[in-house]
């Protein structure tokens, strides 16, 4: 990402903020794996979507109207002993000739420097409940200068929440945010593409999953944006299954939900194919319900509508093929004021997307739903789990969980699907599948 678009997200906020204001905000702190082993870092979304700054143990200052820099990062100091053992480090001239810093301090200066600033202003932009040890350091630092009243310091008089300003910016998504997620989107598209070649009865879940991480690495995105799931048959039904370790059958479907991170940007696909390369009669006349309904909802993401439409159209969708199958009985007006569809269909159609792959957002604002606008993007899910001993359903129909997923983003005349290079029609997938 140029450091022109971190800079101009800072100047937005800055807008917001006005004069006499401070926004607080630290990065991710490091997670210990075990002992003295950490998981791989990774920033603080709203931190990096400011900064883009990669390193730990850093916090994000803006100060509007400082005349001394209205953006100030404390980071680590470099230190030649701990470079030799983890590699380089940024420190404070990086902050700043590389990462727009206006000025930049150590990280181990924050308890000295930081409650100056906080003296200087009214109002403070900071999102409590997040990093419980600075929130303790901030009321001490508030207290501290609290304390000084007598001497004519009055400090901080009011606290904002920097989330509610911060993660509406977020929702709408820049041409530069587009294009990272579009090629995060092209990475794992053909990722899924490759486990539809690949796939064969007798692999195990896992060594879908492998190919999938094997495919995003090489290709550039060295992480994934959330636990893949590979689920072969009835554990298809699982909505979050991520044990991935039993075989894949002759005969049963395979649904893969797995997406690469790409710049901290998150793609999220899921395919639902046969093992064998070919769709019995009754899983492809449940694809095919799934299916239409996608096609459905994914035409109606455009301005103007809400952030339920696509959700409405969905269900309507998938509850005519419920009542044409015989799943489920009635007419159509009944079942879906009664929501008899959720047996079989129990979660939303989609999400935001973004730096997390359930991206902040609002989805009602005042109580009503939110419409949709240019720049935002969202997943499109439908799907239906049938699972093995489902009571008074058809044998043929059990073991059977398929879920269609892709990332939309709307534009100012309808919405662009992100990952459509993968194939989802069933002639689409048992052509791939046949080569």
């Amino acid at each position: 990402m140029n450091p022109a678009e971190f800079k101009r997200r800072r100047r937005q906020l800055m807008r917001m903020m006005g004069s006499g204001s401070i926004a607080i905000l630290p990065t991710a702190p490091l997670a210990v794996r075990n002992r003295d082993v950490h998981h791989p870092f990774r920033p603080d979304s709203d931190f990096y979507y400011l900064s883009g700054f990669p390193e730990p143990e850093a916090v994000l200052v803006l100060i509007p109207g400082r005349p001394q820099g209205e953006y100030v990062l404390f980071c680590q100091e470099r230190d030649p002993k701990k470079e030799m053992w983890d590699g380089a480090i940024i420190g404070q001239e990086g902050a700043v000739a590389e990462y727009g810093a206006d000025d930049s301090f150590p990280i181990t200066d924050l308890d000295d420097i930081l409650p100056r600033m906080l003296e200087q202003c009214e109002r403070v932009f900071y999102a409590m409940g997040c990093n419980v040890d600075l929130d303790r350091r901030m009321s001490e630092w508030v207290n501290r200068i609290r304390a000084q009243s007598r001497a004519g310091i009055t400090g901080p008089i009011e606290f904002i929440a920097l989330d509610h300003y911060l993660h509406d910016m977020r929702l709408y998504k820049s041409r530069a945010e587009v294009a990272t997620m579009r090629r995060a989107a092209k990475i794992s598209a053909a990722g899924h593409k490759r486990l539809m070649r690949e796939c064969r009865p007798g692999m195990y879940e896992y060594q879908l999953e492998a190919l999938f991480v094997h495919h995003c690495q090489h290709h550039g995105a060295r992480h994934l944006a959330y636990p893949s799931i590979v689920g072969g048959g009835n554990n298809a039904c699982v909505l979050h299954y991520i044990e991935n370790k039993a075989p894949l059958n002759d005969g049963d479907l395979v649904l893969v939900d797995a997406g690469c991170e790409l710049d901290c940007y998150a793609s999220d696909i899921t395919r639902t194919f046969p093992v064998n390369g070919r769709f019995s009669e009754a899983q492809r006349a449940l694809y095919q319900v799934v299916l239409d309904a996608q096609l459905a909802a994914i035409d109606a993401v455009r301005p103007g509508n809400h952030w339920d439409d696509p959700h409405q159209a969905a269900v309507k969708v998938i509850t005519k093929g419920l009542l044409k199958l015989g799943l489920i009985k009635g007419t159509l007006a009944k079942a879906l004021k009664t929501g008899s569809y959720d047996r079989f269909y129990m979660h939303r159609t989609g999400h935001w997307l973004g730096l997390d792959v359930h991206d902040v957002g609002d989805y009602k604002v005042d109580g009503h739903w939110r419409e949709l606008e240019p720049g935002m993007v969202l997943t499109i899910e439908p799907g239906l789990y049938i699972p093995l001993g489902s009571k008074g359903v058809a044998k043929k129909w059990q073991g059977i969980g398929i879920r269609i997923e892709d990332d939309v983003v709307v534009t100012k005349d309808g919405c662009d699907v992100l990952s459509c290079d993968v194939p989802k029609t069933i002639d689409e997938i048992e052509a791939l599948m046949g080569r």
